[in-house]
């Protein structure tokens, strides 16, 4: 099973990234879709997710920047993040559980993203 996380980058405060995280060797459908970020010297906190049926949920900090978004004919789910802060700086992953089960089983690798004020 992998997940690949890509589209990270440097950006100015006010710009935009769009993250991708590719699945492969999972059936992609039946599983709940997340990001999480984890900025330095701080816990790893969840972003959004998105659920198998396409329910969304954000975090306070990122409702009405960010959308997530999945396209299971391509297996992969998107993060777009738009109106980013500096406060945003961190390393973002992507994690998969299946359907309603409480823990993530499988993580991605990290996709750095840097805003520069």
């Amino acid at each position: 099973v992998q997940l690949q996380a890509s589209g990270g980058g440097q950006v100015q405060a006010g710009g935009s990234l769009r993250l991708s995280c590719a699945t492969s060797g999972i059936t992609f459908g039946p599983y709940t879709m997340s990001w999480f970020r984890q900025a330095p010297g701080k816990q790893r906190e969840f972003v959004a997710t998105i659920t198998t049926g396409g329910s969304t949920n954000y975090a306070d900090s990122v409702k009405a920047r960010f959308t997530i978004s999945r396209d299971n004919a391509k297996n992969t789910v998107y993060l777009q993040m738009n109106s980013l802060k500096p406060e945003d700086t961190a390393v973002y992953f992507c994690a998969a559980k299946f359907m309603t089960q409480s823990t993530y089983g499988f993580w991605g690798q990290g996709t750095q993203v840097t805003v520069s004020s």
